[in-house]
């Protein structure tokens, strides 16, 4: 299959990070760490990961369509209708975003930069938008070492209700250590829709990194990221079967296994998998980034790998 006039190539994303004694995707129906009992693995959600991302692009002034944070006029949180509304106001002027003289909904949402990555929906009567983002990530993605949730109380000086005088004490569970794998793809045929480009997926990938080591809340204060990868295929009708599973922890290398881990320290990451399948034809290349030493030396000189330079 030709890849036509598409604007971005097919490829598959691997994030690794760490996360040490914090709380890396609260549940919020519980207010607890997601959690897979059978295989005792953390588990982070696609929401999860699109906010960090929505998250650093807001606070740096970028144009975003689902912000985190009550739009003024709204009774129930913010609504799409709304959000359309503050966009036509703050956009009027500009001329892109017209068609024959008048504000196109589609055009419009296209400037934000979460649409083009995420996609989007705009409800209005009569010029109603739904676009499929491009970018997806797996619904929940699971850790590759096991993990022993911990306990933890904690006080809070302010009084839990009117009436009574001294703090309140709360209970939740705490991940000791926790070396997460995000999967996620980009899909070229939905960018051509979404107005997706190359500068878009290396702002994403920025904007990723970033935003897992800036976390500054006291749940995701302690992470780390370790390594992003993108697996670059040949033409957008191929795919490697598996990616998520290409990397995993050695156990006969490493320390300590599964729940007795609490830093990267003590573990060895196998790559074998991963520099097997750079070689199979689908794979044009795989770009990757990391500031750990010993995780580049091993990928660096490995068939098909490419350096990418993020920050």
């Amino acid at each position: 299959m030709e890849n036509y006039n598409l604007t971005v190539e097919k490829s598959e994303i691997l994030f690794l990070y760490e996360s040490s004694y914090s709380i890396p995707n609260g549940d919020p129906f519980t207010s607890e760490q997601r959690y897979d009992d059978e295989t005792k693995k953390v588990l982070v959600s696609d929401v999860r990961i699109k906010r960090f991302i929505r998250d650093y692009f807001d606070e740096r002034g970028e144009e975003v369509y689902v912000i985190d944070k009550r739009i003024e006029g709204a009774k129930d949180g913010s609504s799409a209708a709304l959000r359309m509304k503050l966009l036509r106001e703050q956009l009027k002027n500009d001329e892109s975003v017209l068609t024959k003289g008048r504000i196109d909904n589609l055009k419009l949402m296209q400037k934000c930069v979460d649409v083009r990555l995420f996609g989007g929906i705009s409800t209005e009567i009569g010029e109603a938008v739904n676009l499929t983002g491009p970018v997806q990530f797996a619904l929940l993605n699971p850790s590759l070492n096991k993990v022993d949730l911990r306990m933890h109380q904690n006080t809070s000086v302010f009084a839990s209700s009117g009436e009574k005088t001294r703090g309140a004490i709360g209970t939740t569970t705490v991940v000791p250590y926790s070396l997460n794998q995000i999967h996620g793809w980009i899909n070229p045929f939905s960018a051509v829709h979404t107005g997706l480009t190359q500068e878009d997926i290396a702002a994403m990938f920025k904007a990723l990194w970033v935003s897992i080591n800036n976390a500054n809340t006291r749940s995701k204060s302690n992470q780390n990221s370790l390594l992003l990868a993108q697996i670059v295929y040949e033409n957008a009708d191929k795919k490697l079967y598996g990616a998520d599973r290409l990397i995993e922890i050695n156990e006969e290398k490493s320390e300590k296994q599964g729940e007795q881990i609490r830093s990267s320290e003590d573990y060895v990451l196998n790559f074998d998998e991963f520099k097997k399948a750079a070689k199979n034809p689908s794979v044009k290349q795989i770009n990757f980034y990391t500031e750990n030493e010993k995780i580049k030396r091993e990928l660096q000189d490995a068939e098909k790998f490419v350096w990418m330079e993020i920050l």
